[in-house]
Protein backbone atom coordinates (compact mmCIF):
# COMPACT_ATOMS: atom_id res chain seq x y z
CA UNK A 1 0.00 0.00 0.00
CA UNK A 2 1.51 3.27 -1.15
CA UNK A 3 1.60 6.18 1.22
CA UNK A 4 -0.06 9.31 0.09
CA UNK A 5 2.14 12.35 -0.05
CA UNK A 6 0.67 15.55 1.25
CA UNK A 7 0.95 18.59 -0.97
CA UNK A 8 2.78 21.57 0.28
CA UNK A 9 0.47 24.52 0.83
CA UNK A 10 0.62 27.13 -1.93
CA UNK A 11 2.88 30.07 -1.16
CA UNK A 12 1.34 33.28 0.17
CA UNK A 13 0.18 35.75 -2.43
CA UNK A 14 2.16 38.79 -3.44
CA UNK A 15 1.16 41.69 -5.69
CA UNK A 16 2.09 39.93 -8.93
CA UNK A 17 0.26 36.73 -7.99
CA UNK A 18 -2.81 38.70 -6.94
CA UNK A 19 -2.83 40.50 -10.28
CA UNK A 20 -2.53 37.17 -12.13
CA UNK A 21 -5.51 35.83 -10.15
CA UNK A 22 -7.51 38.94 -10.99
CA UNK A 23 -6.71 38.67 -14.71
CA UNK A 24 -7.58 34.99 -14.76
CA UNK A 25 -10.88 35.68 -13.02
CA UNK A 26 -11.97 38.50 -15.32
CA UNK A 27 -11.03 36.53 -18.41
CA UNK A 28 -13.27 33.65 -17.32
CA UNK A 29 -16.27 35.48 -15.82
CA UNK A 30 -18.32 38.57 -16.47
CA UNK A 31 -18.15 40.30 -13.13
CA UNK A 32 -18.36 43.55 -11.21
CA UNK A 33 -15.70 45.43 -9.26
CA UNK A 34 -17.34 44.37 -6.01
CA UNK A 35 -17.38 40.69 -6.89
CA UNK A 36 -13.78 40.83 -8.11
CA UNK A 37 -12.74 42.45 -4.82
CA UNK A 38 -14.63 39.76 -2.88
CA UNK A 39 -12.90 37.02 -4.86
CA UNK A 40 -9.44 38.51 -4.29
CA UNK A 41 -10.13 39.01 -0.58
CA UNK A 42 -11.17 35.37 -0.30
CA UNK A 43 -7.99 34.23 -2.05
CA UNK A 44 -5.89 36.32 0.32
CA UNK A 45 -7.74 34.81 3.29
CA UNK A 46 -7.14 31.28 1.93
CA UNK A 47 -3.49 31.65 1.00
CA UNK A 48 -2.19 34.50 3.11
CA UNK A 49 -0.36 37.64 2.09
CA UNK A 50 3.35 38.22 1.66
CA UNK A 51 4.28 41.87 1.96
CA UNK A 52 2.62 45.14 2.82
CA UNK A 53 -1.18 45.44 2.96
CA UNK A 54 -2.96 44.24 -0.18
CA UNK A 55 -4.64 46.84 -2.37
CA UNK A 56 -7.66 44.77 -3.43
CA UNK A 57 -9.96 47.72 -4.13
CA UNK A 58 -7.25 49.52 -6.10
CA UNK A 59 -6.62 46.40 -8.21
CA UNK A 60 -10.34 45.97 -8.89
CA UNK A 61 -10.55 49.63 -9.91
CA UNK A 62 -7.52 49.24 -12.19
CA UNK A 63 -9.21 46.27 -13.90
CA UNK A 64 -12.25 48.51 -14.44
CA UNK A 65 -10.09 51.35 -15.77
CA UNK A 66 -8.49 48.94 -18.24
CA UNK A 67 -11.94 47.87 -19.41
CA UNK A 68 -11.78 44.31 -18.12
CA UNK A 69 -14.62 44.94 -15.67
CA UNK A 70 -17.64 47.07 -16.55
CA UNK A 71 -20.32 47.24 -13.87
CA UNK A 72 -22.81 49.05 -16.12
CA UNK A 73 -22.53 46.54 -18.99
CA UNK A 74 -22.77 43.66 -16.51
CA UNK A 75 -25.88 45.18 -14.95
CA UNK A 76 -27.52 45.73 -18.35
CA UNK A 77 -26.91 42.18 -19.50
CA UNK A 78 -27.97 40.68 -16.16
CA UNK A 79 -31.18 42.73 -16.07
CA UNK A 80 -32.05 41.78 -19.66
CA UNK A 81 -31.37 38.09 -18.99
CA UNK A 82 -33.55 38.06 -15.89
CA UNK A 83 -36.35 39.87 -17.73
CA UNK A 84 -36.19 37.28 -20.52
CA UNK A 85 -36.68 34.61 -17.84
CA UNK A 86 -39.76 36.47 -16.67
CA UNK A 87 -38.50 37.87 -13.39
CA UNK A 88 -39.88 41.15 -12.10
CA UNK A 89 -38.29 44.42 -11.08
CA UNK A 90 -37.82 43.49 -7.42
CA UNK A 91 -35.97 40.29 -8.27
CA UNK A 92 -33.82 42.05 -10.87
CA UNK A 93 -32.92 44.81 -8.41
CA UNK A 94 -32.12 42.23 -5.75
CA UNK A 95 -29.88 40.29 -8.17
CA UNK A 96 -28.00 43.46 -9.10
CA UNK A 97 -27.49 44.31 -5.43
CA UNK A 98 -26.25 40.77 -4.79
CA UNK A 99 -23.79 41.13 -7.68
CA UNK A 100 -22.50 44.30 -5.98
CA UNK A 101 -23.45 46.60 -8.84
CA UNK A 102 -23.03 50.21 -7.76
CA UNK A 103 -26.12 52.17 -6.75
CA UNK A 104 -25.63 54.70 -9.56
CA UNK A 105 -25.48 51.98 -12.23
CA UNK A 106 -28.50 50.17 -10.80
CA UNK A 107 -30.47 53.42 -10.55
CA UNK A 108 -29.67 54.27 -14.16
CA UNK A 109 -31.25 50.97 -15.24
CA UNK A 110 -34.45 51.43 -13.22
CA UNK A 111 -36.48 52.97 -16.10
CA UNK A 112 -35.52 50.11 -18.43
CA UNK A 113 -36.39 47.52 -15.81
CA UNK A 114 -39.75 49.19 -15.17
CA UNK A 115 -40.47 49.40 -18.90
CA UNK A 116 -39.99 45.64 -19.27
CA UNK A 117 -42.19 44.77 -16.27
CA UNK A 118 -45.31 43.89 -18.27
CA UNK A 119 -43.47 41.78 -20.82
CA UNK A 120 -41.52 39.96 -18.11
CA UNK A 121 -44.73 39.23 -16.19
CA UNK A 122 -46.34 37.75 -19.31
CA UNK A 123 -43.27 35.63 -20.00
CA UNK A 124 -43.39 34.30 -16.45
CA UNK A 125 -47.14 33.65 -16.65
CA UNK A 126 -46.77 31.76 -19.94
CA UNK A 127 -43.87 29.73 -18.62
CA UNK A 128 -45.65 28.79 -15.40
CA UNK A 129 -49.11 28.46 -17.02
CA UNK A 130 -50.64 31.14 -14.83
CA UNK A 131 -53.95 32.90 -15.42
CA UNK A 132 -55.10 32.84 -19.04
CA UNK A 133 -52.11 30.71 -20.06
CA UNK A 134 -53.14 27.76 -17.92
CA UNK A 135 -56.21 25.59 -17.65
CA UNK A 136 -59.34 27.54 -16.69
CA UNK A 137 -60.09 27.29 -13.01
CA UNK A 138 -62.32 28.96 -10.45
CA UNK A 139 -60.32 27.46 -7.59
CA UNK A 140 -59.41 30.31 -5.24
CA UNK A 141 -56.55 28.34 -3.66
CA UNK A 142 -54.97 27.81 -7.09
CA UNK A 143 -55.27 31.51 -7.93
CA UNK A 144 -53.71 32.38 -4.56
CA UNK A 145 -50.78 30.07 -5.28
CA UNK A 146 -50.36 31.57 -8.75
CA UNK A 147 -50.45 35.08 -7.29
CA UNK A 148 -47.85 34.08 -4.70
CA UNK A 149 -45.61 32.68 -7.45
CA UNK A 150 -45.87 35.94 -9.38
CA UNK A 151 -44.99 37.92 -6.25
CA UNK A 152 -42.01 35.68 -5.47
CA UNK A 153 -40.81 36.27 -9.03
CA UNK A 154 -40.65 39.97 -8.22
CA UNK A 155 -43.75 41.29 -9.97
CA UNK A 156 -45.94 43.99 -8.47
CA UNK A 157 -49.16 42.98 -6.74
CA UNK A 158 -51.54 44.85 -9.07
CA UNK A 159 -49.90 43.51 -12.22
CA UNK A 160 -49.80 39.95 -10.86
CA UNK A 161 -53.44 40.11 -9.76
CA UNK A 162 -54.55 41.35 -13.20
CA UNK A 163 -52.75 38.47 -14.92
CA UNK A 164 -53.96 35.80 -12.49
CA UNK A 165 -57.59 36.99 -12.69
CA UNK A 166 -57.62 37.35 -16.50
CA UNK A 167 -59.76 34.73 -18.21
CA UNK A 168 -58.22 35.14 -21.67
CA UNK A 169 -55.21 36.72 -23.33
CA UNK A 170 -57.53 39.32 -24.89
CA UNK A 171 -57.93 40.93 -21.47
CA UNK A 172 -54.20 41.72 -21.34
CA UNK A 173 -53.42 43.81 -24.46
CA UNK A 174 -52.09 46.82 -22.54
CA UNK A 175 -49.33 44.72 -20.95
CA UNK A 176 -47.68 43.61 -24.16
Amino acid sequence: MAMRQERAPPPPLDTAALERLALRYVERFATTRGRLADYLTRKIRERGWDGAGPEVAALAQRMADLGYVDDRAYAESKAAALARRGLGARRVTMALRHARVGAADAEALSPDIAARAGDAALVFARRKRIGPFGPPSDDRALRDRQLAAMLRAGHGFDLARRIVNARSEDELPELE
